[in-house]
């Protein structure tokens, strides 16, 4: 019996606007997901899908979308397992972009784990707090812990004195966090996999 595929997780950067910190979190998390060799691991940047403000007929939850990015987007979500996103936090709330592109998809979110990695304000606090209410929304299971980069790592590794692997309590919270991914993320492809197999049996 061949073994089957490592789950694939999608490391969402969540943040679009020019000289965004995110690049530094989304690099740091995927080098530690990819050590934690449980599941392969791809960054996803919203500036690759040019979305447009949902504005389609109805939601991707009772309709299929009309429009060619959108299509594009849920099919790249659909192809994943799992997801850690990338969350600014802007005036107490997760990004635009962000909240726009969970809107373009829906079926596609479903049944999947979430966790995230929060900076700005208090860490990101109050944006991954909204993040997992909407997640709920999308049937998604987002998972208890999460990495929240404090202003003085922050302010550290923008000024160049640090780089976030170099933080170790930073290297902790990750390494908890995808330890309790991994075990929702396992479980749930496993669920939907024994699903696909029912329909078609």
């Amino acid at each position: 019996m061949t073994a089957s595929p490592k789950p694939r997780v999608g490391i969402i950067i969540g943040s679009t606007r020019p000289g965004r910190f995110a690049d530094k979190p989304a690099e740091w998390i995927a080098e530690r997901a990819r050590a934690f060799g449980r599941f392969d691991v791809e960054l996803l940047d919203l500036r690759d899908y040019d979305l447009p403000l949902f504005a389609e007929k109805m939601s991707p939850a009772w309709a299929p979308s009309e429009g060619e990015v959108a299509k594009a987007w849920q099919k790249k979500i659909d192809s994943l397992d799992g997801f850690i996103i990338l969350a600014a936090e802007y005036n107490r709330g997760p990004t635009g972009a962000l909240k726009n592109a969970l809107d373009h998809a829906y079926n596609e979110w479903n049944r999947k784990p979430v966790a995230f990695v929060g900076y700005g304000g208090v860490g990101g606090a109050r944006a991954v707090e909204q993040l997992r209410l909407i997640a709920i929304e999308l049937q998604m299971a987002p998972i208890r812990s999460g990495v929240h980069i404090l202003l003085p790592d922050y302010m550290a590794v923008v000024q160049g004195e640090k780089q976030l692997g170099e933080i170790e309590h930073l290297n902790k919270g990750a390494d908890d966090m995808l330890d309790q991914f991994d075990w929702w993320l396992q479980i749930l492809t496993a669920a939907r996999n024994d699903d696909v197999e029912a329909q078609a049996a």
